[in-house]
């Protein structure tokens, strides 16, 4: 099928009959110009990249739960979320504020948070990462390994994609689809991870 000549609608239209290529062409086709549009505002081309990850799975997410309806305009809904995304990018930025001894009023060395980890914690936070890796193993070989490129490595989508051969979009998928497994059996098994 040629997805390239299709209107937005009708491939929004295919992506809810069942049909993932779907929706991996429609974010193909407009993925350039939310990354441009991303780019110029924070100037900066890894954390527009990043950015641009997130929107596009938010579209992807938005779409799966049936809260987006077709009104002839998902270039300006999407450029829209990616507007949205750079000013919370914008506001953690600002959130970010360095302290000092004076300003703060203490000593901030001997704060807990400056202090050396007790066995305690560190035997919790060893704990936490053991299931963490578990519930990781258990996640299906291509989720298992964008997530390890993400977090273990480091890697952007962009990156992971070339790695794995395969579409950004894809990439973005199978990090949506292991998450949501991940939450899932955090849910079933009742862990808590702080």
């Amino acid at each position: 099928m040629k997805y390239e000549v299709l209107s937005d609608q009708a491939l929004l239209e295919l992506y809810a009959q069942g049909n993932r290529e779907a929706v991996s062409q429609l974010l193909e086709r407009h993925t350039r110009r939310v990354c441009d549009y991303v780019r110029m505002m924070v100037k900066d081309n890894d954390v527009a990249d990043d950015l641009t990850q997130e929107v596009l799975i938010k579209v992807v997410k938005v779409i799966d739960e049936g809260r987006y309806t077709d009104k002839g305009r998902f270039l300006p809904w999407v450029l829209r979320i990616a507007h949205n995304r750079v000013l919370d990018y914008f506001r953690a930025q600002k959130q970010v504020k360095t302290v000092n001894e004076s300003s703060a009023g203490f000593d901030l060395l001997g704060s807990k948070n400056f202090a050396e980890p007790s066995i305690e914690d560190t035997l919790i936070s060893e704990q936490q990462a053991e299931e963490v890796r578990s519930l990781i193993e258990k996640l299906p070989e291509e989720q298992r390994e964008v997530v390890r490129m993400r977090y273990y490595e480091g890697l952007s989508f962009k990156e992971i994609a070339e790695h794995t051969g395969v579409s950004i979009n894809t990439a973005l998928g199978r990090m949506r689809y292991a998450l949501i497994n991940m939450r899932q059996m955090i849910k079933e098994k009742k862990l808590v991870l702080c």
